[in-house]
Formats: structure tokens, C-alpha cells, sequence
């Protein structure tokens, strides 16, 4: 499982000039998935999401999580994250999980972020979207549940 991971300002997402999530202070996150992907990988993404300190503190260190800070994270997905553009001019998607799977992946990931305490939105799944955001800092991260990067 792997995600681009933005601290943002503000992050919209509309469907066909409609909007269908939007949060402010928070998380953006694209989140991609396996085949191989399960149980594991959903939970360490998931506490890894909740837990990370990139908001800053009273002293201006990035010592506080999206829950401290009352954020939200607004949970895109993205399955072009297991794109392989190693060899060619044309990313290579069979890294990715067939669309059934990575449909139950994403909404059980948000589920497991509502069970932890988290506002979460939402994009539509395999829709075409346009994903707006303020982002802060800039912060900008990726993370992978196989530790790859």
C-alpha cells in the first residue's frame, strides 16, 4: 500500500464540476494499492496516517498528529501510485490491484480511519476528478507499507 501524503490548508474534490469532498486543516492523501495487499498493510498505513507528527507545535516544530491538531484527511484514490515508468515512456500498471479489490482496500482503509477518530472525505473511486489543495508548508510524503521509500 502506498500514499502521497500532503498537509494541507484546504483540499477540495469535485466530480464533473460537482464536489464531493472537502476539508480544511488536514490531510490529503492518494493512497494506492497491491494485490498482495491486506490486513497488515491496511493497519500500518492507517496508524501511520493518524499518527504522523508534521503539524507544527506552539515552538514550531512538527511535533503534532492531524488527530492532535483536529484536522481532517481527505482520501483519494490513486492507483497510478504502483505506475512503473522504469523502462518506455508509458507507465506500466500491472503492480496495481484490479479495480474490485482495490475498491474494498479503500473503503475498508476509511473505514479504519473513522474507527480511529478521524473526519474523513472522501473522492468517488475510479471516477475522474479534479483534486484542488492549499498545501502547507509545503509537506509533501510518501509513504509505503512494504518500507520501499
Amino acid at each position: 500500500m502506498r500514499s502521497v501524503v500532503q498537509r494541507v490548508k484546504r483540499a477540495v474534490v469535485t466530480v464533473n464540476e460537482v464536489i464531493v469532498g472537502e476539508i480544511s486543516t488536514g490531510l490529503l492523501v492518494l493512497l494506492g494499492f497491491r494485490p498482495e495487499d491486506g490486513e497488515k498493510d491496511l493497519n500500518w498505513m492507517v496508524d501511520k496516517l493518524v499518527g504522523l507528527r508534521i503539524f507544527e507545535d506552539e515552538e514550531g516544530k512538527m511535533n503534532r498528529s492531524v488527530l492532535d491538531v483536529g484536522g481532517e484527511i481527505l482520501v483519494v484514490s490513486q492507483f497510478t501510485l504502483y505506475g512503473d515508468c522504469r523502462s518506455g515512456k508509458r507507465p506500466s500498471f500491472t503492480s496495481a490491484a484490479p479495480p474490485e479489490l482495490a475498491n474494498a482496500l479503500y473503503e475498508r482503509s476509511v473505514g479504519a480511519l473513522r474507527s480511529r477518530g478521524m473526519k474523513v472525505k472522501t473522492g468517488v473511486f475510479q471516477a475522474e476528478m479534479d483534486v484542488e489543495l492549499v498545501n502547507d508548508g509545503p509537506v509533501t510524503l510518501l509513504l509505503d507499507s512494504e518500507k520501499k521509500f
